[in-house]
C-alpha cells in the first residue's frame, strides 16, 4: 500500500504547499495530491482563495524530484478535454512520469464556483458525460487516470475507461462494497487487476499522540468521519482501508498547511504499517 497527502490549496501563498511537499517527499511520503477549486465558502459564506490546480501542479514538478504528483481530483467541467490534456501534459514535460490524474464530475459543492465564473452546472448525468469526454481524451496518455467519486456515479466510466478509481471519505464498509463493484466491472474489460488501482482518501487530524490528537481535533472542530488519533491509530485505519481493497491511502490532514503533518504520516504512520 502506498500513502498519499493532499496539501493546501487554499491560500494566496504559494511558498505553503511547496514547503508540505518538500516536507513529504523528504519524510518518504509516496504521493501529493492538489485539489482543483478555484475559490471555496467557509460556513459563514466567506470565499477562501485557491491556488490555481495546473499551476501549482507545475510548480511542485519543479520543486520535487521523485514523489509522485497527483489531482485529487481534476473537475472535467472547468476546462475543455483538450485543453485539460494539453496541460497535464506540459506538466509531464516538467516532472517526467510521475503524474497521476484524478478526474471527476464535480457535486453540488462546485455549483458556486461554476455559477460564479458563468460555467454550466448542468444534471448529474451532464457532468458524468463530462467526465466520459475528458477521460477518453486522456486515456491515450502516457499517464494514469483515476476517477473519483461514488461507485453508483462514476464506477462504469471508471472501469471502462480509466486506470483506477477513488473514493474519498466513505467509511471502510461502504469503501469495500464500492471497490468490489468498481473492480468487478474493471475486471470484465481487463482480468489483470495490476492494470487496475484503487484508493480511498478521507480526512485526518495527527498528532504525536492520540490524546493530542483528539485535542487537535477539538479545536479544529472536525467532523465525525475524520480519522484523529496518533501514528498507530491512523496506522491502523490504514490499513483497514488496505484489507478492504486500497492500494493508494491517501490523507488530507484539516491542517494541512503544517509540514509536520508529512513527517508523522511519511515516517511514523509508515513504520507501524504491516
Amino acid at each position: 500500500m502506498k500513502l498519499g497527502l493532499t496539501l493546501p490549496s487554499f491560500t494566496e501563498d504559494p511558498d505553503v504547499p511547496i514547503r508540505v511537499a518538500r516536507a513529504a517527499e523528504a519524510a518518504g511520503v509516496d504521493g501529493i495530491f492538489v485539489y482543483d477549486h478555484l475559490f471555496r465558502l467557509t460556513p459563514d459564506g466567506e470565499m477562501r482563495p485557491a491556488l490555481e490546480c495546473l499551476a501549482l501542479l507545475g510548480a511542485l514538478a519543479v520543486e520535487t524530484r521523485t514523489i509522485t504528483l497527483g489531482t485529487l481530483v481534476v473537475r472535467a467541467s472547468l476546462r475543455p478535454p483538450p485543453t485539460l490534456a494539453a496541460a497535464l501534459d506540459t506538466v509531464v514535460r516538467i516532472a517526467g512520469p510521475r503524474l497521476v490524474v484524478g478526474i471527476g464530475a464535480g457535486d453540488e459543492e462546485s455549483r458556486p464556483e461554476m455559477e460564479t465564473f458563468g460555467l454550466p452546472m448542468g444534471t448529474e448525468a451532464d457532468r458524468v458525460a463530462r467526465l466520459r469526454a475528458a477521460v477518453l481524451e486522456l486515456a491515450p496518455r502516457s499517464y494514469p487516470t483515476w476517477v473519483g467519486g461514488r461507485a453508483a456515479h462514476v464506477g462504469t466510466v471508471a472501469a471502462e475507461h480509466a486506470n483506477g478509481w477513488n473514493r474519498w471519505g466513505a467509511d471502510v464498509d461502504r469503501f469495500a462494497r464500492e471497490a468490489g463493484e468498481v473492480r468487478e466491472l474493471a475486471d470484465q474489460r481487463n482480468p489483470d487487476p495490476s492494470t487496475f488501482t484503487m484508493s480511498w482518501g478521507g480526512l485526518v487530524v495527527l498528532a504525536a499522540d492520540d490524546d493530542a490528537a483528539r485535542q487537535k481535533a477539538e479545536r479544529l472542530e472536525a467532523g465525525r468521519s475524520t480519522i484523529v488519533g496518533g501514528p498507530q491509530l491512523v496506522a491502523d485505519a490504514a490499513m483497514r482501508y488496505r484489507d478492504a481493497g486500497a492500494e493508494w491511502v491517501i490523507l488530507g490532514p484539516i491542517d494541512s498547511s503544517d509540514p509536520a503533518n508529512a513527517s508523522l504520516i511519511g515516517e511514523d504512520v509508515r513504520a507501524r504499517l504491516r
